[in-house]
């Protein structure tokens, strides 16, 4: 199970990578992880995390075709395997169970 955990860079990364179905290259994942968290990432940041989830098997990637916008040069695409998104659901009800209150519920008032 403990391998199953993720931190929480990587699950907000993976989080916001299975949004999209289609999957995402960096620039539109820092683009929607600025959006979601409300601050700003760093490539480096990003690419590690992603980098990092890819070794455990929760993300895969692919080279796009290589498009005008970007010179001919090509997108890394990143999708979410089986293996991910089980890590995502594992790490949530985790989350959930060790809220103040437990899942669902409030949070306590101090």
């Amino acid at each position: 199970m403990a391998r199953d955990m993720l931190g929480r860079s990587e699950f907000v990364v993976l989080g916001v990578l299975a949004r999209r179905a289609r999957g995402a290259h960096g620039t539109a994942l820092l683009d929607d992880l600025q959006e979601k968290t409300g601050r700003e990432w760093s490539v480096g940041a990003l690419y590690t995390t992603l980098e990092r989830l890819e070794k455990k098997g929760f993300v895969s990637s692919a080279w796009g075709e290589p498009t005008a916008q970007r010179g001919g040069r090509r997108k890394r695409i990143y999708q979410v395997q089986a293996a991910g998104q089980r890590a995502l659901e594992t790490t949530y009800e985790m989350i959930c169970a060790v809220a103040p209150g437990g899942a669902g519920s409030r949070p306590v008032e101090a």
